[in-house]
């Protein structure tokens, strides 16, 4: 039996053309919506939808993340999707994955392409209206149904021995990044096929937009135009990998080059290839702060648009400047064991015991002085 789907939202009532979205697209399927008083949000189908004005500014959204980073684990056991349906045509992108990355550091696991955005022309459904032989609202229509079925339909992947593949850019001798992933991998080496890759050789270069039916050839033969690393070496790894975790030091608030330009480069395989049934997990390590951008890159580059699937606890996010400082932060042996533990649990078990534990009041969501009750806001 289908398990109910537990929408959650902004405003007194789904009203506007998201609220006439959601009747269309989710008719027939059975809907559940939290108590004004608050309520559990654990271990339940989650349907987050929200409506933007024109300056991206929802109050009632801003209310639910500031709930979710005040309660690791509030999401625990829990798949969940996004609906973002915008007034303008910027802002939907970027409040979509702000959430994702927040309920996911909440204990919520997202399938791949777990994000539906509307952005007021609804202009961003024009090639797949074009595909459809439908109009621009039917579209949309049937991406949020679309999504609402993999919500539901979701379960992780178990695999007995994981195959994991690590992508790096960065200098063995001297990186906080790679210091950290030896110590995760010292702990699920026993248990996984593991195969790490570098790419600072200089022979890899980024994408260059080839056209699509350029791309899709190359894809279907296992390859892509420019050759190179990516072709010999990550195209193989990745097709046959359960899981990939990228090893990210942030520069300037940004994934670096050649890391960006791999992921670039995924397009020609992903055309052929889905990659539904592969988990993305990171490493980032900031030398002053701003590792929630990277990590909310890495969430957009790979579980938004190349469909990977995000395991909560997926991300380790860490502080460190000079050499060799990672491996002294306080706790950090912990987080490591914490980290290491939850991707084997994900990738074997299919998430048992895995996550961040839940906070005292059993993950509950109850209106405070940071936060507001989807249910009880305004906006």
């Amino acid at each position: 039996m289908e398990q109910p789907l537990t929408i959650i939202h902004a405003g007194r009532a789904l009203t506007g053309r998201l609220g006439e979205t959601l009747e269309a697209a989710l008719a027939g399927r059975e809907l559940r919506f939290p108590p004004k008083n608050g309520g559990p949000l654990e271990n339940r189908r989650l349907l987050f939808a929200f409506s933007l004005p024109e300056n991206g500014v929802n109050f009632g959204l801003a209310g639910f993340l500031a709930w979710l980073r005040d309660h690791p684990g509030a999401l625990r056991g829990s798949v969940g999707g996004v609906v973002m349906d915008g007034a303008g045509d910027l802002y939907t992108k970027a409040a979509g994955r702000e959430l994702i990355l927040a309920a996911s550091l909440a204990g919520c696991a997202f399938p791949g392409r777990p994000l539906a955005e509307a952005t007021g022309s609804l202009q961003n459904f024009a090639v797949q209206a074009r595909n459809g032989g439908c109009g621009l609202e039917t579209a949309y229509r049937r991406a949020v149904s679309d999504l609402a079925g993999r919500v539901l339909a979701f379960a992780p992947p178990r695999r007995q021995r994981p195959k994991v593949l690590a992508l790096h850019a960065s200098s063995r001798s001297t990186s906080n990044t790679l210091a950290l992933w030896g110590k995760v991998r010292e702990r699920i080496e026993h248990a996984c096929e593991i195969r790490e890759i570098g790419l600072r050789n200089g022979t890899l270069e980024d994408c260059a937009g080839c056209p699509y039916t350029a791309c899709l050839h190359f894809g279907e033969r296992g390859g892509c135009f420019y050759g190179g690393v990516m072709v010999q070496e990550v195209f193989p790894a990745l097709r046959e990998a359960d899981a990939v975790v990228l090893l990210c030091p942030n520069y300037n608030d940004a994934l670096s080059a050649n890391l960006t330009a791999a992921v670039n480069r995924l397009t020609a395989l992903y055309r052929a290839v889905s990659f539904e049934d592969k988990a993305v997990f990171a490493i980032v390590v900031s030398g002053y702060s701003g590792g929630d951008i990277v990590a909310s890159q890495v969430v957009s580059a790979l579980c938004v648009n190349k469909g990977f699937w995000l395991p909560p606890g997926s991300l380790l996010l860490e502080t460190a400047n000079d050499a060799g400082a990672a491996l002294r932060l306080p706790g950090i042996e912990e987080r490591l064991e914490r980290f290491a533990e939850n991707l084997l649990a994900w990738l074997r078990d299919g998430g048992a015991e895995a996550g961040p534990k839940p906070p005292p009041e059993g993950g509950a969501f109850r209106p405070g002085k940071k936060a507001v009750h989807p249910s009880e806001s305004v906006l």
